[in-house]
């Protein structure tokens, strides 16, 4: 009874810590004035806005409500309208970004992984091509990021582009290590067995290096999101980064802190499905813990 009441508790203080957080954000700047040693200046709304402004700015920037503090019908058209005005409102911004970090991340993950599973089995390989892979893990990814966007143009594909680069070998590192963390003897075993090199890779080595892989991908999709993120800011038509750079430029902190906030919202999300898509295809392990 004690553990069932753990979970509503944990999201209890959750909950509340949430809570402490809107109000200080909200009204704590202005007990700057009386108490600034306690309020730091960071709390100064033209920095970080407050969450009210920040909500009415999100009501706008998705075409819920006018300029003129006017909800959007939806039956009148002026949604479908405001929709058609703004190429780049909230709702495309976030479709964008979100299809360019969906494509960076699966070529990212799926090219990492292959690459991983090949010099990871193989000894020869793997020492012809370490200090060409050295070199360029050595290179911080964002620092390329002009230079895709000059080669490929400020589209879409120097966005998948960027992010694919930043996903590569962090996917790429994991598999290796877990290809050659696996035992030998399930391999020889599979061997004395008459299992082909094909049935070996697909039923000892991919099994045993999908913890691995996995334990990446959670970071890689906060790196993909990133990824496309810095591209955008470097150059862009439409998406998050887009907007962040056109409200910084307009000075509004509540604009940018939209954007912030759905990029935070966002990440959580995929996150979460990640480790959904763990837990089923690794449920394998859970069964193994529990025996």
């Amino acid at each position: 009874m004690r553990r069932a009441r753990r979970p509503g508790r944990t999201l209890a203080w959750q909950v509340l810590i949430c809570l402490c957080i809107l109000s200080i954000w909200q009204w704590g700047y202005d007990l700057h004035d009386r108490l600034p040693w306690l309020v730091p200046d960071l709390l100064d709304p033209y920095f970080i806005s407050k969450p009210s402004d920040i909500f009415e700015h999100f009501l706008i920037l998705s075409c819920l409500k006018s300029k003129l503090g006017v909800f959007n019908g939806w039956f009148n058209g002026e949604f479908g309208r405001c929709m058609a005005r703004s190429e780049n409102n909230l709702w495309i911004a976030t479709a964008v970004t979100l299809k360019n970090t969906f494509f960076g991340f699966v070529t990212g993950v799926s090219s990492g992984f292959a690459a991983g599973l090949l010099l990871g089995r193989s000894d020869r390989l793997s020492a012809i091509f370490q200090p060409f892979i050295t070199a360029v893990n050595s290179i911080p990814r964002i620092a390329l990021a002009p230079i895709i966007v000059l080669a490929f143009g400020i589209g879409d594909t120097s966005k998948i582009v960027t992010s694919w680069i930043v996903v590569v070998f962090l996917v790429f590192f994991n598999t290796f290590e877990g290809a050659r963390s696996i035992d030998e003897g399930f391999v020889n075993a599979a061997r004395l067995l008459g299992a082909s090199e094909w049935q070996i890779t697909r039923t000892v080595v991919v099994p045993s290096t999908m913890a691995w892989v996995f334990a990446s991908l959670t970071p890689a999709i906060s790196f993909a999101l990133i990824g496309v993120i810095v591209g955008e800011f470097i150059g862009a038509e439409r998406g998050i980064g887009r907007l962040i750079i056109e409200s910084e430029a307009r000075a509004e902190a509540s604009g940018m802190m939209v954007a912030v906030i759905v990029l935070m919202l966002v990440g959580v999300a995929l996150s979460a499905l990640i480790w959904r898509l763990q837990a089923y295809l690794l449920r394998w392990q859970q069964h193994n813990l529990a025996e």
